[in-house]
This record gives structure tokens, sequence and C-alpha cells, in this order.
């Protein structure tokens, strides 16, 4: 059901979607057989003509069990639903798959700042790819994401991936995520982080790896284009004219 309202795009988002279908048919079940059960006691013990009211002190055996049975089987379905969602917290949480590709994700008041490695694969070389507010990366591939904050709190959510993880000023979080399906996704801050919260969103597009490929060709080639540029020596003109100066003086 949640994938018709909500594409399913990661690895271990059927594990949280199994998870919310376990906790809404236990909580359901017991919300409606609670109701259930209050309707027809007020149905069943109405005042009617010539039935006296009866006093009861709650201490009677058969009274009690109305009590004691319900509440064990609340502390056991509790006990189904701690162990469930401890599995999928050690999976997604806890559990560290090795990575294909680490890129960095930057919040910031408000706007996510995106790193990819480039062609080389590593972080903090010429041909990183950094882009602002859209995040290209590809099917298949299993993505370490190191998690900063400039600012403020802010909590790097992808609804499709059933991710969300909280950005902390002066701490790098490193989570993990694998996509499965192709498409445009949005990434949302989950965190209330001041006036422009409400339209700190971006883009996340997952792509087959051959047009991911390309993609990452062209503006790896743009950001080391950009590198030399920005080491590229003085010009002629400035070095003709340097020694005039000096002799000027």
């Amino acid at each position: 059901m949640f994938s018709h309202l909500l594409p399913s795009a990661s690895s271990f988002s059927g594990e949280v979607d199994q998870l919310f279908w376990l906790i809404t048919f236990i909580v359901g079940f017991g919300f409606i057989a609670a109701e259930l059960m209050f309707f027809w006691l007020m149905w069943r013990f109405r005042k009617r003509p010539g039935v006296p009211s009866t006093y009861v002190t709650g201490n009677e055996k058969r009274l009690k069990n109305w009590i004691n049975i319900p509440h064990t089987l609340i502390l056991l379905f509790d006990i189904v639903i701690i162990i469930a969602a401890v599995r999928v917290w050690v999976d997604i949480k806890q559990t560290l798959p090795p990575a294909d590709v680490t890129v960095r994700v930057m919040s910031q008041q408000w706007a996510w700042t995106f790193t990819d490695p480039g062609p080389d694969g590593l972080l903090d070389t010429p041909d990183d790819v950094r882009t602002t507010d859209e995040l290209h990366i590809m099917t298949g591939k299993t993505y370490h994401f190191e998690l900063e904050s400039k600012d403020v709190l802010h909590s790097f959510f992808i609804p499709a991936f059933r991710l969300k993880q909280d950005a902390i000023p002066g701490r790098r979080y490193t989570g993990w995520f694998r996509p499965t399906q192709s498409g445009s996704y949005d990434i949302l801050c989950a965190e209330i982080c001041g006036m422009g919260h409400g339209v700190m969103g971006a883009r996340l597009v997952v792509e087959a790896p051959e047009q991911h490929a390309a993609w990452l060709a062209q503006h790896a080639n743009d950001g080391a284009l950009a590198t030399l540029n920005t080491a590229a020596p003085p010009d002629s003109a400035s070095h003709t004219t340097a020694p005039a100066a000096a002799g000027a003086r």
C-alpha cells in the first residue's frame, strides 16, 4: 500500500514499510477491539427498568481478568513491535555495508550542497562534482553519505528511500543507501531550521549507470576546467607591466 502512495526506491524501504504495516495492524486491532468492547459494555449495562445497579470492588477474579488478559496481550504485542523495530534499526543505522561510492552532503540555511567524488571515485580531488539542491546517483550501487551541517540542526530526509538522518553542527554522520529504482525524488529538511525551512528542498536524480556516467563525465570536466582556470598563472600582460611599475619607483 505504501508503495502506491509513495515510491519505494531503496533497498531497505520495503523493510520500513513492513514495520509500519506491523504496527498499524497490531495497534489498529487493539483499538477496534477496545472500542467494540467499550460500546458493548455501555449497551449491556445500560439503565433498565426493574434492574438495580450493582456495586463492584474490582477485586473479583472474573472481573480482574478483563484487565489482566488484555494487559498481557498488549505487553506481548509491544515485545513483537520492539523486536521488529530493532531489527530494522540495526539493518539501516548500525550496519554499514562496503561503499561503491561516497558522497558528501552539506546542509545549511537553507540549501543542500552535494559533492560527488567524480570519475576517480575519491573526494577532495580536482574532478569532484559539486552541486546545489540536486544530487545525481545511479541505481544498483551502495552509497555512503557523509552528512554535516554548517550552522543549525537540519535533517536529511528522502521519503522515497524511507531515510531520515539529523545533521548536527560540529559532527559528521556516515550513513548509507542503495537506490533500486530510477527517477526523480524529493530531498527535504525534516528539522525546523529557521525562516526558510519550508523551502529547503532538493532533488535526488537516480539514473541508469550509462546515464550517470555521461552526466558525471560532463560535470567533472567542467569542474576540472574551473580548477585549472583558478590555478592558472597571470597572463603575459601582467608580466610586462610589473617591471615598468618597478622602474617608475
